[in-house]
Parts: C-alpha cells; structure tokens; sequence
C-alpha cells in the first residue's frame, strides 16, 4: 500500500510540465555527453549508436513530445558544440531519425493497455524500425538515389549490417531502466495481463 502511495505520487509529479522539461533537458545533456565514451570516433560510434538511448528513455518517461523535440535538436545542438556529428548529410539524417525514434516510442507505449516488458520490446522494435525508414528518406532526400548518391547497399549497412551492437545495447540497457525506474515509482510499468496487451 505504501509502496502503491508512493507510486501514485510519483506519476502525478510526472504529469507535471516543468518536471518533464527537467527530465527532458536531463535526456539532451546525456546524448551530448555518452558521445565521449565512444572517444568521438564516427566508426564506433556508428556501432554504439549512443544518442539513440536518451531518445528512447526521453520518449517512453517523459512523453512523444519531449521525445520528438530531443530527437530533432540533439544531433544539430552537438553539431554547433563540438563539431560532431557533420552537419551534411549525417547531422541532418541523424535529426529525422532521432525524432522518430522520441515520436513512435513515445507514442506506442503512451497507448499500450499494458505498460510491461512484452508492451515495450514491440514498441523499441517498431521505433527502430520507423527511425531507420526516416533515416533512409533523409539521405535520399539528401544525397539522391542510384550511383553516386545513396544506395540500398547504404542503406542496409547503415540501419543494420553496421548498427547492430548499438541495437543490442540498446534492447539489454533501455528495459533495464524501465524495470529499475518502476521500483522507484517514476514510470508506471506493470508485469500483468501480457497475454491480453495490445500496442
């Protein structure tokens, strides 16, 4: 009961507007920073995806809407920081993608019956996918399509072939701070009904 009091009182302090920019702002001071811990190597960094994970937290605590506008900001406020990522095309793909990701994971989960580990497994999985789509049209957008501009062969390398450590960090990391944030009352996760959810 205690537990369920305390619980309550932290999802209305969630509700709060001021309390969601302050975890928002917290999500955009993490994507500037974990970029440091791949030593701003574009080729590790393209593995480790590591502003990906603040997106994904900042969609699922704080809403689709802080998740969207610390998805579109990060990669240009880092650019104008510390030169990284470039600004063409990469700095301005990696925008559209990261807005996605905030959006579709903010989204699905806000309308999942059930806020359990199943619920957010298939919305983390329909995010990236929908990230990587928009990260495609924005490079082809960007660079063209065919030779000389951006190719299917690109495409699948960036999104997948060359991704996929940052996508199994992110599916271990992100539920793991769902499961721990439940316990402190800070985002409402419950383990029942996964056979009747619905996303």
């Amino acid at each position: 009961m205690e537990r369920e009091s305390h619980a309550d009182k932290a999802v209305a302090q969630k509700r709060s507007p001021f309390f969601g920019m302050t975890l928002a702002a917290m999500f955009l001071a993490l994507g500037l920073v974990l970029p440091f811990f791949t030593g701003q190597i574009p080729q590790v960094g393209g593995m480790l995806l590591p502003m990906h994970i603040p997106v994904l937290l900042c969609g699922l605590i704080c809403g689709w809407q802080y998740g969207l506008g610390v998805g579109l900001v990060l990669p240009l406020l880092r650019f104008m920081l510390f030169g990284r990522p470039p600004i063409y095309p990469t700095g301005i793909a990696m925008s559209f993608e990261l807005a996605a990701y905030g959006l579709v994971i903010g989204l699905l989960y806000a309308h999942s019956r059930w806020k359990c580990v199943v619920s957010l497994y298939r919305c983390m999985l329909l995010a990236m996918l929908a990230g990587r789509l928009v990260w495609g049209l924005a490079q082809c957008a960007l660079l063209g399509l065919g030779t000389g501009g951006f190719t299917w062969q690109m495409f699948m390398a960036g999104a997948f072939f060359n991704a996929i450590p940052g996508i199994v960090l992110q599916l271990v990391f992100v539920p793991a701070v769902m499961v721990a944030l439940d316990r402190t009352g800070l985002v409402r996760f419950s383990r029942r009904g996964v056979s009747s959810e619905t996303v």
